[in-house]
């Protein structure tokens, strides 16, 4: 059944409340305005790398590691009881959990530290799409003589995995929420208000950081 998703975003909807509160009222005392800018300061400087994935992926960093040895452990035990296809499909399941698993902690880490939307994404499809279908496939086919222990290596994997891609949900759907408000701050000139010392002089940013793929403040402005 479809879903229909109202026309304008939240956050735009968002945006256009400021410039209306900015534009159209007049009647706001110094005190308000200095509040309504303390607190687009406070949306505009704040950290949206989100800690419970970060822990998630660091201890998937050191369990990582143990389940390949068991994985490739329980393999070898029994190789030579599975038929040819089974084989095949087992060692290839395993390069490609390998070698994603790889890109994908990577890619995790840099997202999520340095909110970068494109590798946060790309983390969440190579969760979604390749490593929990593989790993389905490891815990819930009869046919590969599933043995105890492999059993439950794969599950805490596959629980790590399901966390992991819960979260990076939510962290992309903060993130995505910031660029949007950045990108209407940016567009009705309020970002500007938010310079001070200690600040990225392109959106006020911490550790002089722009989340935003923009020139230097003194090539747009000059």
């Amino acid at each position: 059944m479809p879903v229909f998703y109202s026309p304008v975003p939240e956050n735009l909807q968002l945006g256009l409340s400021y410039m209306g509160g900015s534009v159209f009222t007049n009647n706001r005392t110094a005190d308000s305005d200095f509040s309504r800018e303390q607190e687009d300061a406070n949306v505009v400087n704040e950290l949206v790398s989100h800690l419970p994935l970060q822990m998630m992926l660091y201890f998937n960093m050191f369990y990582f590691p143990c389940w390949w040895f068991s994985a490739v452990f329980m393999l070898e035990v029994k190789f030579y009881y599975l038929p040819g296809y089974y084989q095949a499909l087992l060692i290839t399941g395993m390069i490609l959990l390998t070698v994603i698993e790889v890109v994908r902690l990577y890619l995790g880490y840099i997202g999520n530290l340095k909110e970068k939307v494109p590798e946060l994404a790309a983390f969440w499809l190579l969760s979604f799409l390749f490593q929990l279908p593989v790993l389905l496939f490891f815990v819930t086919d009869e046919g590969i003589i599933i043995l105890p222990l492999e059993r439950a290596v794969h599950s805490l994997y596959l629980l790590f995995l399901f966390a992991e891609i819960l979260a990076s949900f939510l962290a992309l759907r903060t993130m995505t929420r910031k660029l949007t408000l950045l990108f209407h701050l940016r567009q009705f000139g309020k970002v500007q208000s938010f310079h001070h010392a200690g600040m990225s002089p392109v959106y006020g940013l911490p550790y002089h950081r722009s989340v935003l793929p923009v020139s230097p403040a003194h090539d747009m402005y000059n």
